[in-house]
């Protein structure tokens, strides 16, 4: 049986060493390589891309959210892991949105790490789980509510919420377990999920093209605000014709990362 490849990455020497010491007592899996910044594991996973990648959370230089948007773009094959202190909510929602497989404590017990290391491996999002929890669920709904308007400049093409799916997350939000929710839309506990998996996808490609559209917008940002001052005066900085071409090449761009990622 071919080994699932780990890359290691984490400021604390020993809690690496940890890892890598449980990795290493099991005949399934392989270190491929260790540092102690996220920048550096990107390099070395660009160049030896491993079948999961355990990072840390939080670095000064490239947190786990930004080097997980990073590889996913780049190298969607890749399953991350990243690893905090403790979990708090935004955290946690953070490393849902930049497409992390879970997130775990650094006080998890080693045969959960090995449990949930190989259930990522088979292509699983244990992260899933945390939506529902009413926390999450209420930053959920909050996140598609804020980018109703932005998603009106840009001809819809940011994932909203289905009516469904708004349901369950407003549902959780008011502190329903799975059971009570399935009974109360009629469905069973599946489909819940199958429906939460949806919205974990959407979270997932919306963070993804809006990185786009706000790299456009640092990048061009005349041409995002549209008007400039000449003279003392405001005049248009480029014709109607221009800033469609603009838009339609940011249109082609934000399509491709979302069927990607779909």
């Amino acid at each position: 049986m071919e080994k699932v490849k780990v890359f290691l990455s984490d400021p604390q020497v020993l809690f690496r060493e940890g890892i890598h010491f449980i990795l290493s007592g099991e005949d399934d899996f392989e270190v491929t390589g260790e540092t102690t910044s996220n920048e550096d594991a990107f390099t070395h996973i660009e160049t030896n891309p491993p079948n999961i990648a355990i990072l840390s959370m939080l670095d000064p230089k490239a947190d786990g959210p930004e080097i997980t948007r990073r590889i996913k773009r780049n190298l969607p094959l890749v399953y991350v892991i990243l690893t905090m202190e403790k979990k708090e909510v935004d955290k946690v929602f953070a490393a849902m949105k930049s497409g992390a497989s879970d997130c775990l404590t650094k006080d998890t017990e080693p045969e959960h790490l090995l449990d949930v290391i190989r259930v990522v491996a088979q292509g699983n999002y244990p992260i899933l789980e945390e939506l529902l929890t009413p926390g999450l669920a209420s930053l959920v709904l909050a996140e598609f509510e804020d980018l109703a308007a932005i998603n009106a400049q840009f001809d819809n093409l940011l994932a909203n919420l289905a009516p469904k799916e708004t349901q369950i997350l407003t549902s959780i939000a008011g502190g329903n377990n799975i059971q009570q929710i399935a009974a109360k839309l009629e469905m069973n506990e599946e489909t819940v999920r199958r429906n939460l998996k949806f919205v974990l996808n959407k979270l997932v490609s919306n963070e993804q093209a809006r990185a786009v559209i706000e790299a456009a917008q640092r990048s061009l940002p005349s041409i995002i605000g549209g008007q400039v001052k000449k003279g003392g005066k405001l005049a248009e900085y480029v014709t109607k014709a221009e800033f469609n071409e603009f838009k339609d090449h940011l249109m082609e761009r934000l399509k491709s990362f979302i069927g990607e990622l779909s």
